[in-house]
């Protein structure tokens, strides 16, 4: 045994094999621990990362283990080797805003977005800007400091609105136009804050112009790589049927095509990006998005941990007034532009009000052009801790800015929703649509008919082959996992108007089933059951329907034998769902007798 610094006993050698692992640990115990908890008291994941980063860093926990050293098994160091891994968490991030800027949803939005949005950055750029040259700084470090604190936070305004239900409403529809141009506007900013050296010369302009050409050349090929390489490939791994490996190959591709940015010059999250946009319009779109935002998550729950280490409370202690009058400051002035552009573009007074709110604080992408223009050299240690307590400070409001809206909106006087009716929401192309998980022979039969009654539907299939055959006969067919809850909710089924289910896998069936029932308790389920025994399981498992193969030949079957026999085509087609209502009782599906009843009613009067 060894005594270690805190005076406790320790088998020799333990302490210097468990320091590789100390940081990790932290993490992996904040992430399923410590957020949790703060998640129950109403704390989101993000701002739980950055006040768990607060205070097991050298300015809390730290500095109490110069007195209490075994404090020092939970304190994080400033220079963590984690680093890295934030890095990864941006990079995901940026790789799955790629993947959702698909043609169409920026078609369906396009005057919010390109119009409003645009606006909003560009205004909000100039007029901080404006203001940082008034405080003293050098021109290159205004433009830096104008574009990153610009920028609202995607990640935390997204999540309050989606736990809210409220993504749909006119607020809701608003701020993510305006995230999604800020999101679109994140790259130039990047490109520029990397690109924007302190020793370079010349005006910002001719920056901006060299900034551009050097980059064109890269993402070109970056693009043609992508469109011819990436698509074929992902079939090849599909067609495997191996889960582990299509995660493999989704992996390489958005840590890879960073990588491969990031050595002709330009930043890793600008090549996960273009990657993201390539692969938006596929087949594997969904099942990739399922992939990556576990790992998005969490990689960016050490990004805003960092973020939280990283800032200087003592700088805070120094100046508090001035720190805390800035960041109301802020928010109050990128608030007020926001407000005026959204009544310019008849948007409801409340919903105007709400989403201006929402929207003056700072954003996670703050952080990362800061640190590209720290990199470069435009900015340098010390002129950054103001405005990343300042970003910080801000981000910490919104939850209290939302319980404030949550409370001003009832109380507004003209409805929260205007007449004016807006572009569709984020998830238009995917309301009240059927989800057909499998696209067998089954499955392509419901499509047809769903397709013939102008139903919209989206297809399911495991089977690469399938899914690129349907594809290029034009149909909404994409690879994944039915049976994966986060899959499935890609794919609108929180949404959705029914789920059917056509494998012949009773296994397959049974876990797609309760991964549906999981996820949208209220959803309506028809599933194809193998015999009665099956059919009484899916019953059980909260199937609205269940469709024995065996039961549905043999009425099929019965059917065609009375109508050739001489019975009229009404009354067999009457008996016939009178047989299938008694078999649906027998298997414990609830009475349906008075709709059998109209039903056959109805058939008497249109046929003999």
């Amino acid at each position: 045994l060894n005594r270690d610094k805190s005076g406790f006993w320790v088998p020799f050698g333990a302490m210097e094999q468990l320091s590789h692992y100390k940081e990790i640990l932290l993490v992996l115990g904040t992430a399923g621990i410590i957020v949790p908890l703060l998640m129950r008291l109403g704390v989101s994941s993000i701002l739980g990362y950055l006040i768990v980063g607060i205070l097991l860093g050298p300015d809390v926990i730290g500095a109490l283990a110069e007195t209490i050293p075994a404090l020092k098994a939970i304190a994080f160091s400033r220079n963590s080797d984690l680093t890295y891994l934030a890095e990864l968490g941006v990079v995901f991030l940026l790789f799955l805003i790629g993947l959702e800027l698909s043609y169409e949803r920026l078609k369906t939005m396009k005057r919010y977005v390109f119009g409003l949005g645009g606006l909003q950055v560009l205004f909000s750029i100039a007029l901080i800007s404006a203001a940082a040259l008034q405080l003293g700084f050098e021109h290159r470090q205004a433009a830096i400091l104008g574009m990153a604190l610009s920028l609202s936070s995607t990640a935390i305004v997204i999540q309050l609105l989606s736990d809210q239900k409220r993504l749909g409403s006119q607020s809701g529809r608003v701020s993510f136009a305006i995230l999604l141009m800020q999101d679109l506007a994140v790259i130039p900013m990047l490109m520029l804050a990397g690109l924007m050296s302190a020793n370079a010369t010349g005006s910002l302009a001719t920056g901006i112009v060299q900034a551009l050409l050097q980059s064109l050349a890269a993402i070109a090929f970056i693009f043609l790589v992508g469109r011819y390489a990436l698509r074929p490939w992902l079939k090849m791994v599909a067609t495997s049927q191996s889960t582990d490996l299509f995660m493999a190959a989704v992996l390489l591709i958005a840590v890879g095509t960073g990588a491969l940015a990031q050595s002709v010059g330009l930043s890793m999250s600008l090549g996960a990006f273009i990657a993201g946009l390539i692969l938006a319009e596929t087949e594997y779109r969904r099942a990739i998005e399922a992939i990556i935002e576990p790992f998005k998550g969490i990689l960016l729950g050490f990004f805003f941990l960092l973020v939280g280490l990283g800032l200087d409370l003592d700088a805070l202690a120094d100046r508090p007034l001035m720190i805390i009058g800035t960041a109301i400051a802020l928010v109050l002035l990128k608030a007020a532009i926001l407000y005026v552009l959204a009544r310019l573009f008849r948007v409801g007074h409340a919903a105007a009000l709400e989403s201006s709110l929402l929207l003056g604080p700072c954003g996670e992408f703050a952080f990362v052009i800061i640190a590209a223009a720290m990199a470069s050299g435009v900015m340098v240690r010390g002129d950054d801790t103001a405005a990343l307590l300042v970003v910080t400070l801000t981000m910490i409001m919104i939850p209290l800015i939302a319980r404030f809206a949550a409370w001003l909106r009832p109380r507004m006087t003209r409805k929260l929703e205007s007449s004016m009716v807006i572009e569709a929401p984020p998830s238009a192309e995917l309301a009240n649509h059927v989800i057909v998980a499998g696209f067998g022979r089954v499955g392509n039969l419901i499509a047809s008919m769903l397709k013939e009654h102008n139903i919209p539907f989206i297809g399911i299939d495991g089977d690469a082959t399938v899914v690129d055959r349907e594809r290029k006969a034009g149909l909404p067919v994409y690879f994944g996992d039915a049976a994966n809850v986060v899959f499935l909710e890609k794919c609108g089924l929180t949404s959705a108007k029914a789920l059917a289910v056509t494998m012949d896998n009773p296994a397959r069936v049974d876990e797609i089933v309760r991964a549906a029932r999981q996820s949208n308790p209220a959803l309506k389920i028809i599933a194809r059951a193998r015999d009665e025994r099956h059919a009484v399981k899916l019953y059980a498992s909260g199937v609205t329907e269940a469709v024995p193969e065996t039961i549905e030949s043999s009425l099929q079957l019965g059917e065609a034998l009375l109508v050739e026999a001489g019975v009229p085509m009404g009354l067999a087609i009457a008996a016939i769902h009178e047989r299938r209502d008694g078999f649906r009782k027998l298997l414990g599906r609830p009475d349906r007798r008075k709709e059998v009843k109209s039903a056959r009613e109805r058939l008497k009067q249109r046929m003999p």
